[in-house]
């Protein structure tokens, strides 16, 4: 994703959880398995709604008290702005085990299966009589656009040519002071521009705080630009596959749960196939 910003199992993990204990010391030797067996222990940004944030607001909190749950042990945070050298001082320091949200397939880490899929969205105001469902669409070469500098929605700007319309926000900022995302949705509200383009667990979240409502729509991947939809999964340390099993178990079992939450932080979820996943 950008910010480089997809759907979240058979045995019960505390059962699998015991089954492990039992065989302690052996597995992780082998494996080198630094994992903690007393408390979930997560690294997370402790000012990036809707992900998370110190007050235990995020989607990604909820998810982490989930596992937690299900573990029978309690969250344990460290706190780090998810930014350059994240995952190096947090994960690769064994400062925790876990990273809720984590782009699937990326290097720097292992990930488990992905728990959600979504995209970046164009976003309008319901009322503005706009009807677009693509960028190419040429009702909106007069209008003002809002995205995120570096994100793939820039590079279909410039392939339509409508980059002299665009007001652009920071891609990197410290989030425990700045959210672009939020700034761009409260100049879509006010009517400063007229077309937001961006990460859609950003849009959804504060759309939903705004009233009249915005209409969101999923952007699919054009052929000779950067992508536009992402699968997301968990990250962990590498050669812990224990850990990674009972993660991808966790996944299975609660895709449901997790799907319902998502939604109701107003995450454009997309099946499989693409197509969007309803409440």
């Amino acid at each position: 994703m950008d910010r480089n910003g997809t759907a979240r199992r058979l045995i019960p993990l505390a059962a699998l959880l015991a089954a492990l204990g039992a065989a302690s010391g052996d597995g992780r030797a082998q494996t080198g398995e630094v994992v903690d067996r007393t408390a979930l222990r997560v690294c997370a940004d402790p000012n990036n709604l809707p992900f998370s944030n110190k007050a235990g607001e995020g989607f990604e909190n909820k998810i982490a008290d989930l596992i937690a749950a299900e573990l029978g042990v309690p969250v344990r945070y460290t706190w780090y702005p998810q930014a350059t050298g994240f995952i190096r001082q947090t994960l690769r320091a064994r400062k925790c085990d876990l990273v809720i949200g984590i782009p699937t397939a990326n290097e720097m880490l292992q990930n488990t299966n992905p728990y959600y899929r979504s995209s970046y969205v164009m976003v309008y105001r319901s009322g503005s009589g706009i009807t677009a469902t693509t960028v190419g669409d040429p009702q909106l070469k007069s209008l003002r656009f809002g995205v995120v500098a570096g994100t793939p929605p820039a590079s279909l700007l410039a392939r339509y040519g409508l980059m002299d319309r665009v007001r652009p926000y920071q891609l990197t900022v410290d989030t425990r002071v700045d959210s672009p995302g939020r700034e761009m949705m409260r100049h879509l509200a006010a009517g400063e521009i007229d077309v937001a383009l961006l990460w859609g667990p950003i849009a959804g979240y504060y759309a939903k705080a705004h009233n009249p409502a915005f209409t969101i729509v999923p952007l699919r991947n054009v052929p000779g630009s950067p992508r536009l939809r992402f699968r997301f999964s968990m990250g962990l340390r590498f050669n812990e596959p224990d850990w990674k099993h009972r993660l991808n178990e966790f996944i299975k079992n609660k895709q449901a749960e997790i799907n319902t939450l998502l939604l109701e932080y107003g995450v454009p979820l997309l099946d499989d196939a693409g197509e969007p996943i309803r409440p």
